[in-house]
């Protein structure tokens, strides 16, 4: 049953509406399903984005919390970063630590250029394993590491 607003009555729904509403929520259901066995799919999928798109905010906030101003102009910050992984995690990356350090690298370049922000050398990010299960998901420590000069040549 269900009021009509108008004139406050009472009125049956006609068997054939009832039917219709069966086989909305039959495929309101089905929907849900189909929903939730994607969402399972994918969910790995996107935890691995958020872990990702995490350690990159690490690295821009390790920038922006270590820099020093030189003057108006120039403001330094880290350049060489060491990521500290759980064992098991860092055994899963082993295999794609080399590029996945350029990648992370070319974040931070970016966040730096976009910033304003100078280097004291080359940019190198570092995958480590952390010792024993001190690290519950990643750590990041960072320090500013000067350009290495060529050795003299002997004459």
């Amino acid at each position: 049953m269900w009021i009509n607003t108008r004139t406050d009555e009472r009125v049956q729904r006609p068997g054939g509406q009832r039917k219709k509403m069966k086989s909305l929520a039959a495929l309101e259901h089905s929907m849900e399903r189909w929903s939730n066995a994607l969402w399972t799919l994918l969910t790995p999928l996107a935890h691995k984005q958020q872990h990702h798109a995490d350690v990159v905010r690490t690295l821009h906030r390790e920038c922006d919390d270590r820099a020093l101003i030189l003057d108006r102009r120039r403001v330094l910050v880290p350049n060489a970063f060491v990521i500290e992984l759980p064992p098991e995690s860092h055994q899963q990356l082993t295999g794609s630590s080399r590029q996945l350090d350029a990648h992370l690298s070319n974040h931070v370049r970016r966040h730096a250029a976009e910033q304003g922000y100078t280097f004291a050398g080359p940019v190198a990010v570092q995958l480590i394993a952390a010792k024993g299960n001190e690290v519950g998901r990643f750590r990041v420590s960072s320090h500013i590491a000067p350009m290495e000069e060529p050795d003299p040549l002997p004459g």
